[in-house]
């Protein structure tokens, strides 16, 4: 099996990174998409990584044109995340999620099953996969919201106090 924090990751401005910067954090990692109806969660990851950064926790950002809402470039991405809901976490290159081409971090991520034991495919965009220090992953579809107990509650008991 392929260790999630060796994959290498681009940033959106084109920096070369992977998980393992992140090996001391909670990570909450967001297929995005600007143009989805789902979009107003960006407000709420950018709340979670304001209240929970300074202790350990990231939200990351990857922005996927996989089911036709997401913005032609990365530039317009960032300008659109940035003015439009504040957005400071990190952000990465777009990606592909599902099928032969996609990005091998969504081909690991996409193995764990969420709540209801269902693994595969991401349905939808701001499908939410939170991957912990000890890289155990829990996996929330797109209707979840960010700040939904689940998630708040798993954030909560993976930081330090």
């Amino acid at each position: 099996m392929t260790e999630l924090r060796d994959i290498p990751l681009t940033t959106i401005d084109g920096t070369s990174t992977s998980l393992a910067d992140y090996s001391d954090k909670v990570v909450l990692i967001v297929n995005v998409a600007s143009r989805c109806g789902l979009s107003p969660q960006y407000e709420q990851l950018e709340e979670l990584q304001k209240i929970y950064g300074e202790r350990g926790f990231a939200v990351l950002g990857f922005p996927s044109n996989q089911f036709l809402q997401e913005l032609g470039s990365e530039e317009a991405i960032q300008e659109y995340c940035s003015t439009t809901w504040g957005v400071t976490f990190p952000m990465f290159e777009k990606v592909k999620l599902n099928g032969r081409s996609a990005h091998p971090l969504y081909t690991e991520l996409k193995k764990t099953p969420d709540d209801l034991g269902k693994a595969g495919r991401v349905m939808w965009n701001f499908e939410k996969f939170l991957v912990m220090p000890n890289d155990d992953v829990r996996r929330f579809r797109p209707t979840t919201v960010p700040d939904d107990p689940a998630i708040v509650t798993a954030i909560e008991a993976a930081l330090p106090a």
